[in-house]
């Protein structure tokens, strides 16, 4: 399965990678692992969703955070290899949920990364999984996302 033509089916598109914020490597390999630097929900450098889940924003809003921060990802990633049909799958997600006092549904918001990681290479999509509420994230991000993956 070509990851392209798969993105071209879901009618999606990379967008360019997202600009540094501070001190890091977007992607650092270490043997077959690829590690991702967190990834907010943003387009070029803009927030495209900010506020508390919760509060401001509603779970499905925050679903869609999720995925704007795995295309991030995902984009960093082809930037990285030049290729990411080179990826045998994910490994592990760690996603942070800005989140309004009494708001425990941080795995529901979360699934809209899974579900696009899924949506893409199938079961090997799937990884291990942490989905936590943070009070504040940087920049007010609904969503920040980091990713291990497999080459």
């Amino acid at each position: 399965m070509d990851v392209y033509a798969r993105l071209k089916e879901l009618n999606l598109a990379l967008p360019g990678p997202p600009p540094k914020g501070g001190i890091y490597k977007p992607v650092r390999q270490a043997g077959n692992c690829l590690y991702v630097s967190g990834q907010a929900a943003s387009r070029d450098g803009a927030l495209v969703f900010s506020g508390k889940v919760g509060g401001e924003r509603t779970i499905e809003e925050g679903q869609e955070a999720a995925r704007v921060c795995t295309l991030n990802a995902l984009s960093n990633l082809h930037h990285f290899l030049g290729d990411l049909n080179k990826i045998k799958g994910l490994i592990k997600t760690l996603g942070f949920v800005q989140s309004a006092d009494g708001f425990n549904q941080q795995p529901k918001v979360i699934n809209g990364a899974s579900a696009l990681l899924q949506d893409i290479w199938g079961e090997d999509g799937v990884g291990a999984r942490s989905a936590i509420g943070v009070n504040e994230l940087p920049g007010g991000t609904t969503v920040e996302i980091e990713f291990i993956f497999e080459i």
